[in-house]
């Protein structure tokens, strides 16, 4: 029998196996912790530091990785948005979610689209975290409520409640609205590009309420703008304050269509949710921290 000397492919390195085991679940973990907290630059720090302790941990004793890490990086995002809840109360004018986009295959994105978009984020940023936790676990991930328990330190009896409770919190912020469709979106541009101020509040639903989210640092609205003729006064406004040279396109943003604008080195992002074919919210993005990521597609699970 022939024999000849190993190479370095004939044995794996167990701290090889740890890495593949942790990039399969990367996305998934990324997509929970994201959903989470509605930053993906404190959604990627998270998932980080869960390496940080994959990579320690001794694994080899792990007999289920996915749900190791799903408890792990979990616990990691509630940590953060209980020290982040100080940074909330200090931050100038509205919070809006950082958008981004996402890179998904076509099998995923009808299963994860509405958990992502735009609408979903800013309601779950109306609860708890506790709260935001099992019913992502339970309602987004599948996960079982024993499991969840486990997770967030909390009775399988409490966290049923807990999810119900989430649910109905949610039903009773929710209406009938939907992320708007690029043909919304296109009229929307045109009649602000003309400064056509009929023809825009007609494409306001008489609810119709503007966020802006600058952040400390550029000019946004300090408060929400509701009803259509002070929206379409905001929105004629900042037309007016666009350079010509500005850059104008329609993006797929947490898969949902999204006016993205390029002044320069700065990006402005408007996303819209619709209800009968008008718009009933408007989000604007312009803190230059949520919006540096819009140009690199993000895998999320």
């Amino acid at each position: 029998m022939s024999s000849r000397a190993a190479g370095p492919d004939d044995h794996t390195h167990p701290h090889d196996d740890d890495t593949e085991v942790f990039e399969v679940e990367r996305p998934r973990l990324l997509g929970l912790a994201y959903r989470l907290l509605g930053s993906l630059t404190d959604a990627e720090d998270v998932v980080q530091e869960a390496w940080i302790r994959w990579d320690g941990a001794g694994t080899a004793s792990v007999e289920r990785p996915a749900a190791w890490l799903t408890t792990v990086t979990t616990r990691l995002a509630l940590d953060r948005i209980r020290s982040a809840e100080q940074r909330r109360a200090a931050y100038v004018g509205p919070w809006l979610p950082e958008p981004v986009a996402v890179e998904v295959g076509p099998e995923e994105a009808a299963e994860l689209a509405e958990s992502l978009t735009f609408g979903f984020l800013v309601l779950l940023d109306q609860l708890t975290g506790i709260e935001r936790a099992v019913l992502l676990l339970a309602d987004v991930f599948g996960q079982p409520f024993r499991e969840i328990a486990e997770t967030v330190g909390r009775s399988e009896a409490a966290c049923r409640q807990i999810a119900s409770r989430a649910r109905r919190r949610l039903r009773e912020a929710d209406t009938d609205h939907r992320a708007a469709d690029e043909a919304l979106l296109v009229r929307l541009v045109d009649a602000m590009g003309r400064g056509d101020a009929p023809a825009l509040i007609e494409l306001l639903h008489p609810e119709v309420v503007l966020v802006s989210d600058g952040g400390a640092d550029r000019h946004a609205g300090r408060r929400p703008v509701a009803g259509p003729d002070k929206v379409a006064r905001i929105l004629l406004n900042l037309t007016r304050r666009i350079p010509a040279d500005a850059t104008l396109s329609f993006e797929q943003l947490n898969l949902r269509a999204a006016v993205v604008i390029g002044i320069g080195a700065e990006t402005i992002v408007v996303q819209v949710d619709q209800v009968d074919d008008r718009a009933e919210a408007i989000r604007v993005v312009v803190n230059p921290d949520k919006t540096r990521n819009v140009g690199r597609p993000v895998r999320l699970s």
